[in-house]
């Protein structure tokens, strides 16, 4: 079962997540820079702070708690003391260009709770190998609204198209870490839809994806379970499809982005 996460700091959808089998909640405590790394892009800041930790982790009884922080800077020691306090089960550094600010991260948590690299700059995608063994490191999620802007694609998932994320998944089930990626919309709604996205999860072996904005969005009566619910049945099916099938969605999902991608440069 994929992880769905879902970023929040409100403690009534945070106890309703936690009902749900495969959840991951979300605080995300991250602000340097990334106001002026997505400006003029459809994208949101959270406003998390660091007392949400508390309140969301409260609310939890099976479901596990990750904190995104700041890039690596001269507060990370308070920030890492404070969230490790209100019970936070694992941590994501944003933002690396580099191995050594990795590993600099990974001897500040001293093993106290898994790590997660986020992916996501053209540096750690150029470096992977030599960081892939940082200690501590449980987890290699892709974050592809930044690194596709550090690609300089058009198109969110046009890393995936490239063959950028297979190369990724390889080297990180190699070394028998978790992968995951991206976002996810409702089934049939999105540029590229979430069943494709969902596909693809499965196709990658990804343990991981982020519940993204547009899946609670829209004015039907369907409840955030019901949507989580027909997530999981279309996860179900996928996982049925026979190895030609799944090579046949692979070229199809291909055309489909690089189709998108070239009408957004159309437009450009």
């Amino acid at each position: 079962m994929i992880d769905f996460l879902q970023i929040t700091n409100d403690p009534g959808l945070a106890r309703r997540c936690d009902l749900l089998p495969g959840m991951r909640l979300f605080v995300d405590l991250e602000i340097h820079g990334k106001a002026q790394r997505q400006a003029g892009r459809n994208t949101f800041i959270t406003s998390h702070g660091i007392g949400d930790v508390g309140r969301v982790r409260a609310q939890l009884r099976r479901a596990r708690l990750m904190v995104r922080l700041n890039p690596l800077h001269a507060g990370t020691p308070g920030e890492l003391d404070s969230v490790l306090a209100q019970g936070a089960d694992s941590l994501m550094l944003p933002m690396f260009h580099a191995p050594d600010e990795l590993r600099s991260f990974s001897a500040l948590v001293a093993g106290r709770a898994p790590i997660v690299a986020l992916l996501e700059t053209a540096g750690a995608l150029q470096t992977l190998a030599a960081w892939i063994d940082t200690p501590g490191l449980s987890e290699v999620f892709v974050g592809l609204n930044d690194l596709h802007l550090a690609l300089g694609c058009r198109f969110m998932f046009e890393p995936l198209a490239q063959g950028l994320l297979d190369r990724v998944a390889a080297c990180v089930h190699a070394r028998g870490l978790r992968f995951g990626f991206g976002g996810i919309a409702r089934l049939d709604e999105g540029l590229l839809p979430g069943r494709s996205v969902l596909a693809e999860h499965l196709r990658l072996g990804s343990a991981a994806v982020i519940l993204s904005r547009s899946f609670h969005g829209g004015v039907d009566a369907e409840s955030f379970e019901d949507r989580v619910q027909a997530l999981r049945q279309a996860e179900r099916a996928l996982r049925e499809r026979a190895a030609q099938q799944v090579e046949g969605d692979r070229l199809r999902i291909r055309a489909d982005i690089e189709a998108i991608a070239a009408r957004m440069g159309r437009s450009a």
